[in-house]
């Protein structure tokens, strides 16, 4: 497969979301609240005076958020042409997918069965291979 991937964590589990739909990987400070969007939106956050969706990738998969954390990492994505700033526990290299995606394995629960295109082997080990329209459209928390 070849395809390059921003490998990092989220919800506790090894994951990669495709380099090529990744355009930064920032440090998050002040997140604005927005009233009246489902608990996955986190608010909105600047980049170089742009508006950035935060998306809280555990709460999106259906896991519980994070506190606050001091610098906490998000991948910057376009979907649609809106910028979103996926949070992710960490953010920690750029590698391989060295297979073709696999079905993911039941025991990770139904919001990764729901968000992941597969599982992918790494450099790191077998890895889940993010689907990032999902994630930004949130329909797993939704269901959950």
């Amino acid at each position: 497969m070849n395809e390059l991937l921003l490998m990092c964590l989220i919800a506790g589990r090894r994951a990669a979301i495709p380099a090529i739909q990744v355009q930064s990987v920032i440090e998050i400070g002040e997140i604005t609240p927005i009233p009246g969007v489902p608990a996955f939106i986190r608010g909105l956050t600047a980049l170089r005076s742009q508006a950035l969706t935060v998306i809280d990738c555990s709460i999106a998969l259906g896991f519980e958020g994070q506190a606050e954390i001091a610098d906490q990492r998000a991948a910057v994505v376009d979907v649609d042409g809106h910028l979103y700033a996926l949070m992710v526990d960490a953010a920690y290299d750029v590698g391989e997918a060295r297979s073709e995606p696999m079905d993911v394995p039941g025991g990770f629960g139904p919001g990764w069965q729901a968000a992941a295109r597969g599982m992918v082997e790494t450099d790191g080990g077998p890895t889940l291979l993010i689907d990032v329209q999902t994630i930004v459209a949130g329909s797993i928390a939704e269901a959950a």
